[in-house]
């Protein structure tokens, strides 16, 4: 939606995860795709994933990581729209075995396949606690060796039980490895013109068997963070990326409140 309906310049480039879905005639016209209502949240979605993308650049070329860890990869494309970037990395998606398969069934009938440098690893995080490193390992993740870690848009679907078990597991990992998060924030911390569309979030993921299960306050976040092990954690503000990916916008795209990140190093 962004690249169909926002002016250049786009934060994000993806019509890939599109093709994926294949939604069908008229996904557009749903009250959920409304352009003017979603512009905000759309914003922030593709923020939030520019983010962890520069990050994984960032940390390749100063650093030499050439690990990268989805945890709920989703339809993440980064595999598919960066061939270039992504050849010089081993790119691991860990998500529920059911969409997984689905979505290598789809790559496949649509040409892109699974190459070699693309692992697939299937975890259902509530079942197994959180605990994905071992399935992880057994798909060719060198845990000797540093690697970006990104969770993006999943805490707020898990218990703080099972994400407290990831940030340990990731807090374990070598030294130079970093962790993206994002968290959703409670209601009372969203600038007041974002709280009814959190709520007709929740509505919407209740609706669909997914409810959200927690939220946190920055400090809650960090606390976690610390008690996990990370050596160094900062909170990093989603406004913080308007500023830096949508200042000067002739539209005025902004994206909305209401989601932060945790950036935290081993």
């Amino acid at each position: 939606m962004h690249v169909q309906v926002d002016a250049p310049p786009h934060v994000l480039e993806d019509e890939i995860g599109l093709r994926i879905a294949d939604p069908g005639d008229g996904w557009r016209d749903r009250p959920d795709m409304d352009p003017v209502a979603t512009s905000t949240f759309r914003a922030a979605m593709v923020a939030r994933a520019r983010f962890v993308e520069d990050l994984v650049a960032e940390q390749a070329a100063e650093h030499g990581v050439d690990q990268y860890v989805l945890l709920g990869a989703g339809l993440d494309t980064f595999a598919q729209r960066s061939p270039r970037p992504a050849s010089r990395l081993r790119v691991f998606e860990v998500d529920q075995p059911g969409p997984q398969e689905w979505k290598r069934r789809r790559l496949v009938e649509l040409g892109y396949g699974v190459p070699g440098r693309l692992h697939l690893v299937p975890v259902d995080f509530e079942a197994s606690g959180g605990a994905w490193r071992e399935p992880l390992t057994a798909a060719g993740f060198d845990p000797g060796r540093p690697a970006v870690v990104a969770s993006i848009g999943v805490t707020m679907y898990l218990t703080k039980e099972a994400t407290t078990t990831t940030l340990r597991q990731v807090a374990a990992l070598a030294p130079g490895s970093t962790l993206a998060m994002t968290f959703l924030l409670p209601e009372d911390l969203v600038a007041e013109a974002d709280r009814p569309g959190l709520r007709t979030s929740q509505a919407g993921a209740r609706g669909a068997g997914t409810p959200f299960r927690s939220f946190y306050t920055p400090e809650e976040m960090l606390t976690l963070a610390h008690e996990a092990g990370f050596t160094h954690v900062r909170h990093v503000p989603g406004t913080s990326l308007a500023e830096r990916y949508f200042t000067g916008r002739p539209d005025g795209l902004r994206p909305s409140t209401g989601e932060d990140l945790l950036l935290a190093t081993t």
